[in-house]
């Protein structure tokens, strides 16, 4: 977790374990200042919240979807999500914070989960944001046509997205929720030989006319187990100023498109509901 000063606070969350129904939370607090907490299922870190900066986004992968967001839509304040995964609601809390008309709507497959983040975190819903119970996929194809900006899918059961939200039926449902200039962005966990990632942005082709992918090189070269973004939209997107932001990263960290992603995908499968490609257990140290 980041060292950005420690705060003096006697109220708030408090660590601890709780089970739900299939899957354990645990509350951890960031030992470097109070106001950071992490929250954590069956053991794989989920989502980390800083209670007094809402705009703080820890994991790296989210900095990139910020930005990309930042990027898509610079001058838009009211711009409506829909979030395929909740967690504690980290993502939503920055785009709340950065866009003051934003709406959202977060699919949360566990209701408990949603308690949980609502009385530990203060979660709170209205108007600007909304938290619906159940299976993402689902939640998508309740949405009119043409009615999001943005489509984030950022779901897990443990550390691997559920096959279900990876197919082309799948992708075909957010390309047309999206409007014509809208922006899905999908994190993608994955490791050497990456086939996971190739099978995400190969399917992702066959919908969107233009795709990219982000993540640091080590990843992007198969040397290590790490996350990916995933960029896809009807309408060109902003990568040249995303790869110069990215440049400036501690860790490097590169935007494949055009020819680097055409090679990347290559013999990559396209995966359907009818033949979706089930993930492989991840390494047991592993961190997102």
């Amino acid at each position: 977790m980041a060292k950005r000063g420690r705060k003096n606070k006697t109220s708030g969350p408090q660590p601890g374990t709780h089970q739900l129904t299939d899957v354990t939370a645990e509350i951890v607090r960031d030992l470097d200042t109070d106001a950071g907490w992490m929250l954590l299922l069956d053991g794989v870190p989920n989502s980390y919240l800083d209670l007094d900066d809402p705009t703080h986004l820890e994991f790296e992968y989210q900095q990139w979807m910020g930005r990309a967001v930042d990027l898509h839509e610079p001058e838009a304040d009211v711009v409506s999500f829909v979030h395929i995964g909740g967690g504690a609601c980290a993502f939503p809390r920055y785009v709340a914070a950065t866009r003051s008309g934003a709406r959202q709507l977060v699919a949360e497959y566990n209701p408990e989960l949603i308690a949980l983040i609502r009385e530990v975190f203060g979660v709170r819903t209205g108007p600007g944001l909304r938290i619906r119970a159940g299976d993402g996929r689902d939640v998508l194809a309740g949405q009119h046509s043409a009615s999001a900006d943005v489509v984030v899918r950022d779901a897990f059961v443990g550390p691997v997205v559920p096959p279900h939200l990876t197919t082309t039926e799948f992708v075909t449902d957010v390309a047309r929720v999206l409007r014509p200039t809208g922006l899905y962005l999908a994190n993608v966990t994955d490791g050497p030989p990456l086939a996971l990632a190739r099978a995400e942005v190969a399917t992702a082709r066959k919908t969107f006319e233009h795709v990219a992918l982000v993540s640091e090189t080590p990843v992007l070269k198969g040397r290590r187990y790490g996350n990916l973004v995933l960029l896809a939209s009807p309408a060109p997107l902003p990568t040249s100023d995303l790869a110069r932001l990215l440049a400036r990263s501690v860790a490097p960290t590169r935007v494949l498109e055009g020819p680097d992603l055409e090679k990347f995908t290559a013999g990559a499968v396209v995966t359907t509901d009818d033949a979706p490609l089930v993930p492989p257990a991840p390494p047991p140290h592993l961190i997102r």
